[in-house]
């Protein structure tokens, strides 16, 4: 196992596929963590494994923006802090370290660490064909443990359409979609936008 960030650094350049390799060693959380802050490319942890993330489109890089610039507006003053690309959730159970492509936390638990975030109450991802399915299956069923998650929203890059994923009170979820002319809603934040906002400079 790697000892140092060099060392783990090397580590990291082998795990930049998402193709299984039945050899490659275990990686600590601790480990990773480590060598993720001196990092260059952003890498998300599966139990163990490290994945280098894909650079996003400009169309994902927008509709990413407008939402960040949407949330961040609506919640100035609020306890509620809205996060963009850049910070960590930590899915304890599946002991998975995620970038999302947004994320909104309104607990104060989340203030104890800059790097890292265990409490979202809202999650975004916009969508990539190449991971649509895996944020849709397996990202989700993870995020699903996260007691505080209330909302996941997937937001198609390519045609006007936003999910929203609603947790109710019997910890099921209902699924809403809006498109074109609708209002999107965000339930736990008590926030509403024409759809034409989130896709405001996108070139459908």
């Amino acid at each position: 196992m790697p000892s140092d960030i060099s060392q783990l650094a090397k580590a990291i350049a082998r795990h930049k596929t998402m193709i299984a390799q039945p050899d490659r060693a275990y990686i600590s959380p601790e480990d990773y963590l480590a060598a993720e802050a001196a990092a260059i490319v952003k890498h998300e942890y599966h139990d163990g494994e490290i994945f280098a993330m894909a650079g996003a489109s400009e169309e994902h890089n927008l509709i990413g923006g407008n939402i960040y610039t949407l949330l961040r507006a609506h919640l100035r003053g609020s306890p509620c802090k809205t996060f963009f690309a850049e910070v960590k959730v930590r899915v304890e159970m599946a002991n998975r370290f995620y970038y999302p492509d947004l994320l909104v936390t309104c607990d104060v638990r989340d203030r104890e660490d800059r790097y890292v975030k265990k409490y979202p109450k809202l999650i975004v991802e916009v969508l990539f064909d190449s991971t649509e399915a895996f944020d849709r299956g397996k990202k989700f069923d993870h995020y699903c443990e996260l007691d505080s998650l209330e909302e996941y929203v997937l937001v198609n890059q390519d045609r006007t359409q936003v999910e929203v994923f609603r947790r109710n009170d019997d910890d099921t979820w209902t699924l809403k979609r809006y498109g074109a002319g609708d209002t999107v809603r965000f339930t736990s934040l008590d926030f509403d936008c024409p759809i034409t906002e989130i896709y405001t400079d996108v070139a459908l």
